[in-house]
């Protein structure tokens, strides 16, 4: 008898566990929702202030780098909404190989611009520690899409 009570609290001890799991995922989602319905304007703005916290910028550096954050929001905010168009159109084919490698390229030519931008704003210290923080994200992305691959 005692071993079938202690065998259900922790069956129940399991289950609360795992049903903190779920929540914790929710409200990582939510709060990217949340920055989604912010404008343009107002994510750079976060974003140039996080990066002024993180990499001590003075105001000619914030400017610039304001800018760049903006320019990013804004093509952010249309790929965004161009998803979500298409996917209410119910257009949501896989791209095509062509269209894939077209994607990457176009991205990659982002991401080597937006690097080139901010060493010339940042100082030496300044942009290794950015280079640090942008390497760091890549793999926390990188392990939460093994991540979310494996749930499904």
């Amino acid at each position: 008898m005692k071993k079938l009570i202690l065998i259900a609290v922790a069956f129940l001890a399991l289950q609360a566990t795992a049903q903190q799991q779920k929540k914790g995922d929710r409200s990582h989602r939510e709060r990217g929702e949340k920055m989604m319905n912010l404008s343009a304007e107002e994510m750079s703005t976060l974003q140039t202030k996080k990066m002024t916290l993180h990499l001590d910028l003075n105001e000619s550096q914030q400017k610039k780098i304001y800018k760049i954050n903006l320019e990013n929001a804004k093509v952010r905010k249309a790929y965004i909404e161009k998803r979500k168009a298409a996917k209410e159109n119910g257009a949501t084919e896989k791209p095509s190989k062509e269209e894939r490698l077209e994607m990457t390229n176009k991205t990659l030519d982002h991401k080597i611009a937006t690097k080139r931008k901010m060493k010339d704003i940042l100082n030496e210290e300044q942009y290794a520690k950015w280079e640090k923080s942008q390497a760091k994200r890549y793999q926390s992305g990188k392990s939460k899409m093994k991540k979310n691959a494996k749930k499904k």
